[in-house]
């Protein structure tokens, strides 16, 4: 299994970002880990390697991302794979047919078409909640359920759970809590501190933070769930390449310098919204607007980049989408550059519309992933795209 070494969780968060789970190549002593371009490795003979026999099952700089990614969460064992969307799926082969899932209802579209179209047709069953109520959660849970699946803050309406309330109702009936935590990363949330079993992020977003590679991964603290998912990843062979895991690597080294870029532009730039058309339409943890602000200066200690904007209806939003310069209009979050989307047509379009409306999922909100830009430019672009609204 893919252990890290035990000085990387003593490290403070910088230091643990550029060096935990990575040593100096041993041929030639290069500080970079390399890109190990190999489908397979020779074995001095019969029975006898040097723990790599084929790269499915491991690879060295896959194993540098695993661990590296591990000691920023605080757990003990990482797993990457080829997405997020390959992590999750890896994930729920932990369960059975017959086994029942609570899971958020306001989840990332992807997730849930995972659930809904591909999942429930080998058994599983799912429940969705409104898990900003820990009560509703526990309600939901049966003699059958095995996880709590949460996504915090989520995608798009930037709703918060409780973690420590929803690992209490998790764990009361016997159910593991995994936690989707590509919103907040490491940096700004620690699930484990707050009782999760498994953490998983889409590591094309911030943790790579270049928009350059796609991939996931998933963390734990428990030997045994760590068991069931190497032996999960090797079989099922949903695995990142060596030059993908380390990009996302090499992404990771800076994610302590990003990450308060992205939540200084995402407070300012979320302000001047409030400021400009409403704050009870803007939708940001960081303002005090927000329902959860209490909790997410509880649970977080940074709001990150990611707004969601009720403009009423599609046509202003199109408006929106059309005029900015700066913020540009493509899927995917996290990066570098500022992007800006429409989530009804976008991210959430596999989700039903008379779903997406129950949830309050409008076709006039819009969704900005702030990047590290200069704010001043960031802002001046949504004033000419906003103007005449």
């Amino acid at each position: 299994m893919t252990r890290i070494f035990d000085e990387d969780l003593q490290s403070r968060f910088g230091t643990r970002a550029i060096h935990a789970g990575q040593r100096p190549e041993p041929l030639a002593g290069a500080i970079m880990t390399p890109v190990y371009l190999t489908s397979t490795y020779v074995q001095d003979a019969l029975g006898e390697h040097k723990g790599y026999e084929y790269a499915r099952g491991k690879n060295p700089t896959r194993e540098a991302l695993e661990r590296n990614v591990a000691a920023l969460e605080g757990a003990t064992h990482g797993f990457a794979f080829s997405s997020g969307m390959g992590c999750l799926d890896s994930i729920m082969k932990l369960f059975q047919s017959g086994d029942h899932i609570v899971c958020g209802e306001n989840v990332y579209g992807g997730t849930f078409r995972l659930f809904d179209k591909i999942l429930r047709n080998f058994g599983l069953t799912f429940t969705y909640v409104d898990t900003r109520d820990a009560s509703r959660i526990a309600d939901a849970c049966t003699a059958k359920t095995v996880a709590v699946l949460v996504e915090t803050p989520t995608n798009p309406l930037m709703r918060l759970t409780d973690l420590g309330a929803a690992a209490d109702a998790a764990h009361a009936a016997g159910a593991l809590l995994i936690v989707d935590n590509t919103f907040a990363t490491p940096f700004f949330q620690r699930p484990f501190e707050h009782g999760a079993d498994i953490v998983f992020h889409s590591t094309t977003k911030y943790l790579n933070g270049h928009s350059d590679m796609i991939g996931g991964i998933a963390l734990m603290r428990d030997d045994d769930l760590a068991g069931r998912i190497q032996f999960i990843q090797n079989a099922s062979g949903a695995v990142p390449g060596p030059f993908d895991s380390w990009l996302a690597l090499r992404g990771t080294k800076t994610l302590h310098l990003r990450m308060p870029v992205h939540d200084r532009n995402g407070r300012r730039v979320a302000a001047w919204l409030a400021e400009r058309i409403g704050e009870e339409n803007v939708i940001y943890p960081g303002l005090p607007s927000h329902p959860q602000h209490d909790l997410a200066k509880r649970q977080m200690c940074g709001f990150g980049g990611m707004i969601s904007v009720e403009l009423g209806t599609k046509e202003r939003a199109a408006h929106v989408l059309g005029r900015t310069r700066v913020f540009s209009l493509a899927e995917s979050l996290g990066g570098v550059e500022s992007l800006i989307s429409h989530p009804a047509m976008m991210t959430h379009a596999s989700v039903p519309a008379d779903r997406r409306s129950d949830l309050g999922l409008s076709e006039g909100l819009i969704r900005l992933s702030c990047g590290v830009e200069d704010v001043e430019d960031l802002i001046e672009d949504l004033e000419g795209a906003f103007e005449g609204i």
